[in-house]
C-alpha cells in the first residue's frame, strides 16, 4: 500500500482536470463540425495569440458584414450574432476541450468571438471604434479583472467562453464611456 502510494507521489496525474480513470485512455477526436466552431475556421491555429488573431478576424468580418446590415437593425444583428455563436461555441469548446484534456486549450478561440463581438454592441461603423474595441477586448480578456478569471472556472465550454463575455461586457462599457465623452468621434 505504501509503495503505490509512493508511485502516486511521484508520478502525479497532470491530465488537467481530466478523471484518473480516464486520464490513461485514449480520447476520442471530436466531431469535425466541433473542430471547425472551435478553432473558427482554422484561425486559431495561427501563432503567435491565437486569441489575438480571433479578435483580428472577428472584427474583419464584422466590420464586412455590418455595412451590409441595415442602420436600425446592427444593434440587434449583433446581440444575435453574439447569441448564435455563444450558442454554438459552448457545445464546441466542450467537445474539444474533453477531446485534448485540456481545461482551455489555446487554440479554441470562439470565445474570442463572442467577447470580441459583444464589445461591439451599438457601437458606430469607423475604423476608430473597430480598433478600440479589438483593443479593450483584449485587455480585457489577458487582464481578467474580477469577476472575468472566477467565470473561468466553470466547468468545460461554458467557463471557456463566458469568461470571454464578461471580458467583453467590460470592453462594451468602456467602449460607450469613450463615445459618450466624445473621445471616440461619432
Amino acid at each position: 500500500m505504501k509503495d503505490a502510494a509512493k508511485v502516486v507521489a511521484l508520478n502525479p496525474d497532470r491530465s488537467a482536470g481530466v478523471p484518473p480513470a480516464v486520464a490513461g485512455a485514449s480520447r476520442p477526436r471530436p466531431p469535425f463540425w466541433a473542430s471547425l466552431v472551435a478553432t473558427f475556421f482554422g484561425v486559431g491555429r495561427l501563432t503567435p495569440g491565437p486569441g489575438t488573431w480571433g479578435s483580428v478576424a472577428t472584427v474583419i468580418i464584422w466590420a464586412l458584414v455590418s455595412w451590409r446590415i441595415p442602420h436600425e437593425a446592427r444593434t440587434w444583428a449583433t446581440i444575435a450574432a453574439v447569441i448564435v455563436v455563444t450558442v454554438i461555441g459552448i457545445p464546441a469548446a466542450t467537445r474539444i476541450a474533453r477531446a485534448s484534456g485540456l481545461k482551455d486549450p489555446q487554440f479554441v478561440i470562439i470565445d474570442e468571438v463572442a467577447g470580441q463581438l459583444m464589445a461591439l454592441i451599438a457601437v458606430p461603423l469607423a475604423w476608430k471604434t473597430f480598433l478600440a474595441g479589438l483593443i479593450l477586448f483584449r485587455v480585457f480578456d489577458i487582464l481578467k479583472p474580477p469577476p472575468v478569471r472566477q467565470l473561468e472556472r466553470l466547468p468545460e465550454g461554458f467557463g471557456i467562453v463566458v469568461d470571454d463575455l464578461a471580458a467583453g461586457v467590460y470592453a462594451l462599457a468602456c467602449m460607450h464611456l469613450l463615445l459618450r465623452f466624445g473621445i471616440l468621434m461619432r
